[in-house]
Order: structure tokens, then sequence, then C-alpha cells
């Protein structure tokens, strides 16, 4: 992706809608037979919010913005775009969406593509910014059935915001870019929240949430362990990590020390992770361990992520 246009001059317009939440979900519940993809959830985003949804594999984040798009209905509970239901927000393109599922179209080409998805909008981008904010210029003339996955990336995001959306919802929106793609394509997502927009992604890419996302909402389970800010969740959960080298820590389960979550062991080299660091440490001085090289430093969201997940405090 190269040119990518950051200014917001593009994206300003009327405002559409004066709700100020953009989206309320109240009590969803989602069920497919005897699963229950999504339990009980509560969730309210206000206008130029920008939330990542996290959640291990099956914790309910697809169908949560599936049912924001009106794809999938709840069995119960209800849902509110703006004020309104979620297919006449999208009907009035308040909502613009980046899935992960969708087959390119064959023979159309990049531009005509485009040409095409903008005719649906009463006010869509213009193409020369639609296409320089997505970094299109050099494919435009490519088919859609013959891009790398990185570049049906970009299309697919350039599809979302061709109508000016006030609400994008992007599921796994880098999960086929390289490195240098996924971070020109946060360059241009910061330009559009920054004129106003409210954004909901969903990734697996624990990076991006801790370095784009004004909130984190964690769901396991079809229902939401934890929400707030990241300063917020570190402050109240983050801990501390713990790490050293041990030529002898095999038979040690660390888990007994006082205020250790988990711990991993990778040849000598030993990571604790702990919410009272003072009294690991204390613990590992008294201990009949042998160590040395020892640092302190403070839990970032991934090792929030798995801590949270994996003593099962979602549930």
């Amino acid at each position: 992706m190269s040119d990518v246009f950051v200014a917001s001059d593009h994206f300003a317009h009327a405002s559409k809608i004066l709700q100020e939440d953009a989206v309320t979900m109240s009590n969803i519940s989602k069920s497919f037979g005897a699963t229950q993809a999504v339990d009980g959830l509560q969730l309210t985003i206000k206008r130029g919010e920008t939330v990542a949804l996290l959640g291990p594999n099956g914790a309910g984040k697809t169908t949560t913005i599936n049912m924001l798009l009106g794809l999938l209905s709840p069995s119960s509970g209800s849902i509110q775009i703006f004020g309104i239901e979620p297919k006449k927000a999208i009907q009035h393109s308040l909502v613009g969406a980046m899935l992960q599922e969708g087959k390119m179209i064959q023979g159309i080409r990049v531009g005509e593509f485009l040409d095409f998805i903008r005719n649906i909008h009463p006010t869509p981008l213009e193409k020369s910014a639609l296409m320089d904010i997505a970094g299109l210029h050099e494919i435009a003339n490519r088919r859609l059935d013959r891009l790398s996955g990185g570049q049906s990336q970009r299309v697919k995001f350039a599809m979302a915001i061709a109508g000016n959306p006030d609400l994008l919802l992007l599921d796994e929106p880098t999960s086929a870019m390289d490195v240098e793609s996924r971070r020109e394509f946060w360059t241009s997502m910061r330009s559009y929240a920054d004129a106003g927009h409210t954004i909901l992604f969903a990734t697996h890419y624990l990076e991006e949430a801790e370095a784009f996302a004004s909130r984190v909402v964690i769901i396991h389970s079809g229902r939401i362990a934890i929400d707030g800010t990241i300063q917020d969740i570190q402050q109240q959960y983050g801990g501390k990590q713990m790490i050293f080298t041990s030529s002898d820590a095999s038979d040690f389960d660390f888990t007994q020390f006082p205020g250790v979550q988990r711990y991993e062991k990778q040849n000598q080299r030993i990571t604790l992770h702990t919410t009272d660091a003072d009294s690991t440490i204390q613990a590992l001085i008294t201990s009949r361990c042998s160590w040395q090289d020892i640092t302190i430093t403070k839990g970032n969201l991934e090792n929030i992520f798995l801590s949270l997940i994996h003593k099962g405090a979602a549930q």
C-alpha cells in the first residue's frame, strides 16, 4: 500500500444522525441449536469511540458483528445503531463493514468495482480519495479474482468506507496483510477515526488493539469479561512479568508462589506472571530454586488477555 491519504477533509460531511450512542446492545443472546454463541451481552458504544473486540476463537466476536449488521437476528434482546434497527441503519449508509468472509467477483476490475459500490450510496466518497485511502491506484485495472490476499483486504476496506459511514465494523481486517501493509492500513484508519467516525474492530493482533483502540472489550463464552480503556485494564489486571534463568526449575510449580497466576518455561528461561511482584520475589528468594539475571516488567495487553483466559476469569 502506498501514498496513504491521511487528511480528514474527504471524510467531512453533515452529520446524518444526532443519536449520541452509536451502538446499543441490550441483553443480547444468540443460540445455534444447543450452542450458546452470545449470552446476555450488554454493550454501548458512544459516537466517535474506537473499540477493539477481543476474545479467543469461539468467544462470539463474529456472531456479535453479524448481528450488528443485521445478517443474524438475536435469539433475545434488542440492538440499535444510532437509535434505529441495524437493517435500517445500513439502508441509510450509516454502517460500513469489512468482513472475513466473501469472495471477489470474477472478471471485474478494481476501479469498476469501486464505481459500482459508490453508486449504491447517496453521498459516497470521491473515487480518487477512496483509492488514495485504501492504496489502490496501482491495482485499479487489475481483476478482483487476481489479487493477492493483502490486496483483496484493501479492496474490502475501500468497499466498507465507500459510503462514508458513521460506524465502521471490521472483522479481522489485517489478517492477510504483511507488516508494512498493516501499518499503513492503521494509518488510514486513524485518519477515519480522527474525523469523528465510530469504529468497532475484532482482531487477533493484540498489539493493534493496544496501539489503536480507545477502549477494549474482551469477551469469553459469549459474555463480556473486561470493558475499559487500555490504561484502566493495565492498572486493574496488568500485574508484572518476572523473568529469570534457572538450571534446576523443572521440579518447581511456581503457581504455589504468592501472586503467580501462570508461568512458562523455555529451556532455562522462566517467566512468571504475577499480581504481587514483591511477594513473588520474596518467595523465590527463600525457595530452593536457584536463579539469576532476574528482570521485572509491566504486563502488556497480550499478557493480561492470556492470564484472564487461562484462569477462566471471563466465565
